[in-house]
């Protein structure tokens, strides 16, 4: 990686496969044996209930005793279980505590969401500024995690930025709370899912993870911005890519506090595809977003309602040898005087993804100002392996005092931080 453009931190954030969600559960049988009269999650409550009351007591302990090592509130959590699969019991059939905590123990599973992967950040100014360094500030990271089965999940860590002693990350808590889910509502294809994380007393003690169908295989690469309403109003927003296994789509990410968040199905032709980047405010009224929905050039589009997306002109295309292959964002277009500026992504030879930038028009953001003609980060020898080899990305920067704050991921691995000055970055553009 470059040495003469960015100051580079030694910090690195690593998978921390001790971090884990009790997450639902669900079994049935192959589609021959599949009986729907007698499903197979009923013939195991069946089996938890013949238990007799010393061995169901014996089994709470052990469990209970073996969660709350690294999970508040662990009877409310099982016990939310039990009611999402209530159903399944024979009806009028009554049930004890003993039974209920250990059919939702059965049917729940602890989940290591970070394991094998922690990578691809997007950072945003905190709301709360309080005990920020006098010449820097607090942020938010998001990050993707892969876990078991290569699904991926959205995770949150909090830290500082200063002038003087650079990027803090604070560590993790011991604890990650279990989500309740709510919805999707019934507002049809624009369907929003609310994640509430009852007990989350900072950021990285809440985690997003697969709930609906068109994320069954991850949430992916989430692109979070502080967005400004007209009337001034601040705002956690973004897009992540939605992966049900075969299909890949972007929807509307909100963080409605420190541990309830919203997910919301977006319409249109542009959702169909990965990679938007919201603008971080209304441009002449309009929402708008930098997408790439021909998998190959940048594109600017522009709507009235933040759920609906179609059309847009084509901003940026392939010109140079490390972005033949494709482009794409690198997170929200971030807002200096001299226009918009976009941290890119090209791909050239052995799909090799390096980091570039390009200057948007303030007034005019289908205006193309410059662009760099040589990446501006690229993969080092020394960090080049990884789960995909050859890939430096990041899912979002921010500016502050006219520097650059830029968390990246490394060949899907790990992520790491780093600096430059901004009028550094736009005199190499042309």
């Amino acid at each position: 990686m470059s040495d003469h453009l960015f100051t580079f931190s030694g910090l690195h954030l690593r998978p921390d496969p001790s971090r884990t969600v009790i997450k639902p559960f669900s079994i049935d049988y192959p589609e021959p044996f599949r009986d729907n009269a007698h499903p197979r999650t009923r013939t195991v409550i069946e089996r938890v209930l013949s238990l007799d009351e010393a061995t169901r007591c014996d089994e709470c302990e052990t469990i209970i005793a073996s969660l709350s090592e690294r999970h508040r509130n662990v009877e409310t959590i099982l016990m939310r279980r039990f009611e999402e699969v209530r159903a399944y019991l024979p009806e009028g059939l009554t049930t004890s505590p003993h039974q209920q905590l250990l059919i939702g123990a059965y049917l729940s599973a602890e989940y290591s969401f970070e394991a094998a992967a922690l990578f691809n950040p997007s950072i945003v100014m905190r709301m709360n500024q309080e005990g920020a360094p006098a010449d820097g500030l607090n942020f938010i990271l998001s990050l993707r995690g892969i876990g078991e089965g290569h699904v991926s999940s959205v995770t949150f860590r909090t830290g500082n930025w200063s002038a003087s002693g650079g990027f803090h990350v604070d560590d993790a808590s011991d604890w990650v709370t279990s989500p309740r889910i709510e919805g999707p509502d019934e507002s049809g294809e624009a369907g929003t899912t609310r994640v509430i994380c009852d007990g989350s007393l900072e950021p990285s003690e809440s985690v997003l993870f697969p709930v609906t169908a068109s994320q069954r295989q991850g949430i992916e690469d989430l692109r979070m911005v502080r967005f400004t309403e007209e009337d001034g109003r601040p705002s956690f927003l973004g897009t992540y890519t939605a992966f049900d296994g075969r299909d890949a789509r972007c929807e509307l990410f909100r963080g409605t506090g420190v541990n309830t968040f919203e997910m919301t199905t977006l319409k249109g032709s542009v959702p169909q595809s990965k990679g938007m980047a919201l603008f971080p405010r209304r441009i002449d009224g309009h929402f708008k977003m930098i997408g790439r929905q021909d998998n190959e050039n940048l594109w600017l589009i522009a709507s009235d309602d933040i759920t609906i997306w179609n059309g847009g002109v084509k901003l940026v295309s392939p010109r140079y040898p490390w972005e033949f292959i494709q482009m794409g964002n690198c997170g929200s277009p971030i807002e200096l005087d001299e226009g918009w500026l976009v941290i890119t992504h090209g791909v050239g030879m052995m799909r090799n993804y390096c980091m570039g930038a390009c200057l948007l028009d303030k007034a005019d953001p289908g205006k193309l100002l410059a662009r760099t003609p040589e990446p501006i980060l690229e993969p080092s020898p020394g960090e080049r392996s990884g789960y995909v080899p050859n890939v430096v990305y990041s899912c979002g920067a921010i500016v502050h005092d006219r520097t650059l704050l830029l968390p990246f991921g490394v060949a899907d691995n790990f992520a790491s931080f780093a600096s430059c000055g901004v009028d550094d970055l736009l005199e190499r553009m042309r």
